[in-house]
């Protein structure tokens, strides 16, 4: 039984994070990239925080904490996710997903840097293999496309690093607070303070605002930001942090093929090709942290 609720855990996260590039691709089709970033928050928020207070669990972080708090508002939902929705006005959500696919790879820089931790042989040659993968499959993108994709690349290649950054932070910190405190609240307010930058800075007409487009935000709301991220934590908890890293492996084939089979193109087949050594360097990292641990 234990089995198949992983199975399904981890196809439920697959299908989740897989899909949801797809909904921020439509979500920017007719509302501004901060305002649906807002909108996303706003519509998670009620539900992180109403399961929180029926499962009685802290709103805030431990009052040595707080400060750190405001941090991951600011610079774990706000920037990034913004960052995100941004980068995919500019490149295909195939991209987009394997960007943000990479975050083993950014985790591991990180924490070479903030944690000074020691990197393995197997680290390393995964990291090389990662990194030279990617950034045959960015270049490759690039120049069979629109100049202004590098607009998009670097949002989404600077989302991921921010997120990197405080991960390594609040393992750092030792701030080990439950995935509901660390997400209610600072959802919350960046869905508050997306929601007003955007209406100050991007004007958006809610006339204008398709239902496609708004369904999407409620989609990457509701599904992406509290059923996703759930099932995500409740997968790391059922069979550890190794198995459950591998949805990032997983997630970007779903968000290329459905890109494809809707748009009928998300990357070109030597993009393709190359998201193989580049799963299997993220692999090397993923697994030599298991060994680690």
């Amino acid at each position: 039984m234990r089995n198949v609720t992983i199975f399904l855990l981890f196809t439920l996260v697959c299908l989740t994070w897989g899909t949801t590039w797809l909904a921020m691709r439509v979500a920017v089709e007719t509302i501004p990239p901060i305002f649906a970033t807002g909108m996303r928050f706003i519509f998670a928020s009620p539900f992180l925080i109403s399961i929180a207070l029926l499962t009685k669990t802290p709103l805030v972080f431990p009052e040595k904490q707080r400060i750190f708090q405001g941090v991951v508002c600011i610079f774990y939902f706000a920037i990034p996710f913004t960052l995100m929705i941004y980068g995919e006005t500019y490149v295909s959500s195939g991209l987009a997903s394997v960007i943000f696919s990479t975050m083993p790879v950014a985790v591991l820089i990180a924490s070479i840097f903030f944690l000074h931790e020691k990197p393995k042989l197997l680290q390393i040659l995964g990291l090389l293999i990662a990194l030279i993968s990617l950034s045959g499959i960015i270049l490759h993108e690039a120049k069979s496309n629109a100049g202004s994709q590098w607009q998009g690349i670097v949002a989404l290649v600077a989302a991921v690093l921010i997120h990197a950054v405080i991960y390594t932070q609040s393992k750092k910190r030792c701030c080990t607070v439950s995935v509901l405190t660390f997400n209610a609240l600072p959802c919350f307010f960046a869905g508050l303070i997306l929601t007003a930058a955007g209406y100050f800075l991007e004007h958006p007409q809610v006339s204008t605002f398709s239902l496609p487009s708004a369904l999407s935000t409620l989609y990457l709301g509701v599904i992406g930001g509290v059923f996703g991220i759930l099932c995500y934590f409740l997968l790391q908890k059922k069979s550890g942090a190794f198995q459950a890293s591998l949805v990032f492996l997983v997630f970007p084939i779903i968000a290329i093929s459905l890109e494809n089979y809707i748009y009928g193109y998300a990357i070109s087949l030597l993009s393709q090709l190359l998201t193989l050594p580049l799963a299997i360097g993220i692999l090397l990292i993923l697994v030599s942290q298991r060994v680690r641990r």
